[in-house]
C-alpha cells in the first residue's frame, strides 16, 4: 500500500514537471525570437534526434531500437504511424514556434485548453468511441467558447484550432505505433531529419544566415533538442504511475503557466471577449474532467435508465 502511494506522488510529480516545463516554453523560443520559425523547427528536429540518440546510447536501449525497427519495417501500419506522427509533431512544432515569437502566445493556450476535447471528438469519428452527456456538453461549452472569439473578432482562431487539431492527431497516429516513448520519439525525429538538414544546408549555404547566429544563440539552437525531449520522457515516465483522470488534471498546467506569460510578462491584449471564451472553455474543461468520476457516469447511468424506462 506505501508503495503504490510512493508510486503515485513519484508519477504525479514527474507529470508535473513535464506539463511545468512544456509551459514554460514560450519563454525559451522568445531566445529565439530573431531566429525565423523554420529555422529554429529544423534545429529542434535535428538536435531532438541527436539527443535521443545519445539518451539510447547511455540507456543501452539501441539494441531494442534497432529490434523495434526492423519490426517497424516489417509491418507497415507501423510505419504509417510513425511517419503520420511525425508529421503532425513537426506541424505543431512550427506553428507553436511561430505563434509565440509574433505575440500569439495567449491563443497558443487557447489550444493547448482546447486539445483535450478535440482528442474526445476524433475518438468518437474515428475511434468509434462514445461519448457521454458530460462530454457532450463540455465539447458545446467548447464550441461556443471558439465562436464567441471568431464573431467578436471577426477572424477565425486558426493558430489554436491548428494547434488542437495537429496535437490530437498525433495523439492519434501513436496509436497506431506504440513504441516506448524514447524510441517512438527517436523513431519520429528521425523521419523528419534529413529533410531539416537539407533546409539547413541551403538556408546556411544560400545566403550569410549562419554568420548572422551568435554563440548563445547557437546554444539555443542546440539546447532545442534536450528542451524538447525532457518533458516527454518525464510525462512518459510519471503518466504510467497515475490514473488518467490525475493526467487530465495536470495537463491544464501547461497552458495555464503560458497564458499568465503572455498575458502579464509579453502584455498580450486579454480582453472582455477573451473572458467570455475562456470561461466557456475553462468550464468545459471542469465538466470534462469530472465526467470521468464515479459520481457523474453514475448520474449519466441514471439518465440513461430513466430516459429508457420512459420511452
Amino acid at each position: 500500500m506505501k508503495q503504490s502511494g510512493y508510486n503515485e506522488k513519484i508519477g504525479i510529480f514527474y507529470t508535473a514537471i513535464a506539463y511545468v516545463m512544456w509551459g514554460v516554453l514560450p519563454l525559451y523560443w522568445k531566445l529565439l525570437d530573431e531566429r525565423s520559425a523554420a529555422e529554429i523547427l529544423a534545429h529542434r528536429i535535428v538536435w531532438s534526434f541527436v539527443f535521443m540518440m545519445g539518451l539510447l546510447l547511455v540507456t543501452q536501449q539501441m539494441k531494442r531500437c534497432r529490434e523495434q525497427f526492423l519490426e517497424m519495417m516489417k509491418q507497415p501500419k507501423l510505419a504509417i504511424g510513425v511517419i503520420t506522427s511525425a508529421c503532425c509533431i513537426s506541424v505543431n512544432w512550427f506553428i507553436y514556434i511561430w505563434a509565440v515569437n509574433h505575440e500569439h502566445i495567449v491563443e497558443t493556450s487557447l489550444g493547448y485548453y482546447i486539445n483535450p476535447l478535440v482528442s474526445v471528438v476524433l475518438g468518437m469519428v474515428v475511434l468509434k468511441e462514445r461519448l457521454n452527456i458530460w462530454q457532450w456538453i463540455s465539447f458545446g461549452l467548447a464550441f461556443v467558447g471558439v465562436c464567441i472569439i471568431t464573431f467578436q473578432y471577426g477572424k477565425f482562431p486558426w493558430i489554436a484550432l491548428s494547434l488542437a487539431l495537429s496535437f490530437g492527431f498525433y495523439g492519434l497516429a501513436k496509436k497506431l505505433a506504440t513504441f516506448d516513448s524514447a524510441i517512438g520519439l527517436t523513431f519520429e525525429t528521425m523521419i523528419v531529419t534529413p529533410l531539416s538538414l537539407v533546409y539547413l544546408i541551403f538556408l546556411y549555404g544560400h545566403d550569410n544566415t549562419f554568420l548572422s547566429i551568435s554563440i548563445w544563440q547557437a546554444i539555443w539552437l542546440i539546447g532545442a533538442g534536450p528542451a524538447t525531449a525532457l518533458p516527454l520522457l518525464y510525462f512518459a515516465k510519471g503518466a504510467k504511475r497515475i490514473s488518467l483522470t490525475m493526467v487530465g488534471f495536470l495537463q491544464y498546467i501547461a497552458p495555464t503557466l503560458s497564458l499568465l506569460f503572455g498575458v502579464f510578462l509579453f502584455h498580450e491584449s486579454f480582453t472582455k471577449t477573451h473572458v467570455y471564451a475562456f470561461s466557456c472553455i475553462w468550464g468545459a474543461l471542469v465538466i470534462f474532467s469530472l465526467a470521468k468520476t464515479k459520481r457523474m457516469q453514475d448520474f449519466h447511468h441514471k439518465l440513461i435508465r430513466r430516459s429508457s424506462f420512459e420511452g
